[in-house]
């Protein structure tokens, strides 16, 4: 990784969301202004609120801080959105700067260099992390699906209760917030999956897919490089798009796969599975190469 991205990576986060109450706020502002006092008042305290955790977030590296910003961020255009679309003169100047601007925001908190630097926030000493990519069936739908409703959660509860729509509000505040904490939980799965390289070996790191961590020793580490086509290696990948690397061991090992989801409440039964090869689905397969090669492990 270059210079540049791990400066990028490092402040562009936290770059951005120091200046979005001067870009974004006057549209917020316009859009609140016509509503009761009361909704003005949680409005703008929700607002700054999630505003000083998001910089929080971003200055302050960690997993727990990557779902923290990948939330907000994207909440953020929708607002932005809100905004735009109630404005009592119509969309002005203002809001296309608050929508063009908070869209880039989350297009920043969204990248690889980002991600990368906060889960390192979290790393211990020699360690370095790699993300790896959300399986894929949860892209088409899921992980979208629970973003929305943590972020209408967050704020339906709070405005209804604001306009006086007590019984209703009071309801969707207690669900709401019970749904916001499971959605967090569920998001932040995905801040906590990895490929470790650590001064003793490897390590994958992917509670979706493995009970434990599967750490393979330095000396037992055959080879790490591109899947080919034909490749018989156990898939860890959970159906991530894009470019797979195979990681080859010299001899077999035993990893211990997630249980299925069961609907009932048996215990499932988990038995080792011995491997000589594993796939995995890095955000960036040519920085986890690069480090490969930098470790002095056999890339190919």
């Amino acid at each position: 990784m270059s210079p540049a991205t791990r400066h990028f990576g490092r402040w562009a986060t936290a770059v951005a969301w120091v200046v979005l109450p001067f870009l974004a706020g006057p549209s917020f502002g316009d859009a609140l202004d016509p509503r009761s006092r009361a909704v003005q008042l949680v409005g703008t305290i929700g607002l700054w609120a999630l505003w000083a955790l998001g910089l929080v977030a971003a200055l302050v590296p960690s997993t727990a801080s990557l779902t923290v910003i990948r939330i907000l961020a994207p909440g953020s255009v929708v607002a932005a959105v809100w905004a735009a679309l109630v404005v009592p003169d119509g969309a002005s100047a203002a809001e296309s700067l608050a929508l063009g601007f908070t869209t880039l925001a989350a297009v920043i908190s969204l990248s690889a260099p980002v991600g990368d630097r906060m889960v390192n926030g979290s790393s211990y000493g020699d360690e370095r992390r790699m993300p790896l990519r959300p399986p894929g069936v949860l892209l088409l739908g899921p992980i979208e699906l629970t973003w929305v409703v943590v972020i209408a959660g967050l704020a339906a509860g709070p405005m209804l209760l604001a306009a006086r729509q007590w019984v209703v509000g009071g309801i969707v505040l207690v669900v709401g917030w019970t749904l916001v904490a499971l959605g967090v939980r569920i998001l932040h799965r995905l801040s906590q999956r990895w490929f470790v390289f650590v001064p003793a070996g490897v390590v994958v790191v992917d509670g979706m897919a493995l009970t434990d961590a599967f750490l393979v020793q330095r000396q037992r580490v055959d080879s790490i490089g591109p899947a080919p086509a034909d490749t018989r290696a156990v898939d860890l990948t959970e159906g991530a798009i894009g470019l797979a690397l195979e990681l080859r061991l010299t001899e077999p090992d035993l990893i211990i796969p997630a249980p299925p989801r069961s609907l009932g409440g048996g215990q499932p039964t988990i038995d080792p599975v011995e491997v000589q090869s594993v796939l995995i689905a890095p955000t960036r397969p040519g920085w986890v190469l690069a480090e490969a090669e930098r470790r002095r492990l056999l890339v190919g």
